[in-house]
């Protein structure tokens, strides 16, 4: 029996690969479905499965195709892709390499339009606060198109009809193609490095979607919120809007309008003008009327033809002044000196050597008092002190003891009151007057009781 070939996964994987690759229903496939799980990695690849209500499969496209995209996939679009059906050997599984996709449904450039507005509008390059005013009375008009279109002759033509002193400065660009959107920033960039004009025109005529497609660059409407010239937008059509539109500070319809809205009309500069002078003439000649009429009435008034009584009336007000003066500075003298007075009075009262007799008096007065106190509580002291004295020497014992009495004490040195306090053979001291006597109890014998 012959023994059987195993084959290797790897083997089996290629096999399986070259019969996807062989088979001519799955390449160029046209697949429609639901983008999930979507993600582009870093070198520009783009992961995602595609998927419907019954079954899913997994895709990538490569960067080279994922660059030519005019919109970005996210999660949950439905898109039209063409690719090939092939097997990724790592893992065995089957996915599709997508060459080309676009939304299912609706416009791949309205998608873009409306991705990039909305990212833009999210940055805040939209909004009417950060927009420039457009200067009253340039001196140079900036405009960017191209050179040989309609557009640059009639902006041209309404420039010089409305505003011949106006400088037209134009900057050559590519508003249609490939290369137009870097054309068109590069020369905003320009016009702003070199600072060649107050007011920049950035337009075209009209056309399609297509042909107007470089004014819907993100390139181009970040060089128009970057220019320091204010800016404005001139495609021409007049009922769509294009991102230069919103990025722009004006927005004109056509090239022809946005040449109205740069500069003014010299016809209804010159109507201002003569509006103006003869408001000036009519308000100077109001000035001069009423000057008169004031100088009139100054003329003929009672001041004017009779100075004279200026100065009389003056000089009596200045009589009443000063004989209030006088009277005034007789009051403040006599106040004055009142207070001087005072002053002298309080002065004398309280000058040191008034305070110094007034304090020795008192001194002296205080001593004699003091004196006086003194001696009666000396004697009222001496009085009291003789009567303290008999008083001890009445109560004092050694008169007693003068008087043949005597004082015992036992041996510890206290007082014997009682025969009970000593017994027989106990050692005594007797207290005479004159010393102690020591002696020894031979026997005691007790008395009657009192």
């Amino acid at each position: 029996m012959e023994k059987p070939t195993y084959l290797t996964i790897r083997a089996l994987t290629k096999y399986i690969k070259r019969k996807f690759d062989a088979d001519p229903h799955l390449t160029d496939v046209l697949v429609k479905g639901e983008i999930s799980n979507f993600k582009r990695h870093s070198s520009g690849h783009m992961y995602f499965t595609l998927k419907d209500e019954h079954a899913r499969i997994k895709a990538v496209m490569f960067s080279r195709a994922a660059s030519g995209l005019k919109f970005t996939p996210e999660n949950g679009m439905h898109v039209l892709v063409k690719g090939n059906v092939t097997v990724y050997e790592m893992n065995g599984q089957y996915q599709m390499y997508v060459a080309e996709m676009r939304p299912d449904g609706i416009g791949e450039l309205y998608l873009a339009y409306e991705q990039l507005k909305e990212k833009l509008e999210t940055e805040g390059l939209f909004d009417e606060g950060r927009k420039k005013p457009i200067p009253a009375f340039p001196e140079k008009i900036g405009v960017i198109t191209s050179p040989t279109g309609a557009a640059i002759r009639d902006i041209i033509t309404t420039l010089k009809r409305r505003y011949p002193i106006g400088q037209i400065i134009v900057i050559p660009a590519l508003v249609q193609g490939k290369n137009a959107a870097n054309s068109i920033a590069a020369a905003i960039q320009k016009a702003n490095g070199e600072n060649v004009a107050d007011v920049l025109i950035v337009g075209r005529g009209g056309g399609s979607i297509e042909e107007l497609w470089a004014f819907n660059e993100e390139i181009v409407a970040r060089a128009i919120v970057a220019s320091q010239i204010p800016v404005i937008s001139a495609v021409g059509h007049e009922t769509d809007f294009t991102i230069a539109d919103f990025a722009a500070d004006l927005r004109a319809a056509t090239p022809t309008a946005a040449a109205e809205m740069a500069v003014p009309h010299m016809k209804d500069l010159l109507d201002q003008f003569m509006q103006r002078n003869t408001r000036l003439y009519q308000s100077m000649a109001a000035i001069v009327k009423t000057a008169k009429n004031k100088l009139n009435y100054l003329e003929q008034s009672y001041l004017f033809r009779n100075p004279g009584n200026i100065y009389q009336q003056k000089w009596l007000h200045l009589d009443r002044l000063a004989e209030r003066l006088q009277h005034a500075q007789k009051h403040i003298l006599f106040r004055k000196q009142h207070r001087y007075e005072d002053l002298s009075n309080q002065l004398a009262r309280y000058h040191p050597l008034s305070i110094v007799k007034s304090g020795r008096d008192r001194v002296l007065r205080a001593e004699r008092r003091l004196m006086q106190e003194s001696r009666t509580v000396f004697k009222s002291k001496t009085g009291e002190f003789s009567g303290k004295v008999a008083t001890l020497e009445a109560l004092n014992p050694l008169n007693i003891l003068r008087r043949g009495f005597n004082i015992a004490y036992t041996e510890e040195g206290k007082l014997l009151k009682s025969i009970h306090q000593s017994e027989k053979g106990d050692h005594l001291a007797l207290q005479l007057v004159d010393g102690k006597l020591f002696c020894t109890i031979n026997d005691k014998e007790k008395g009657a009781e009192k």
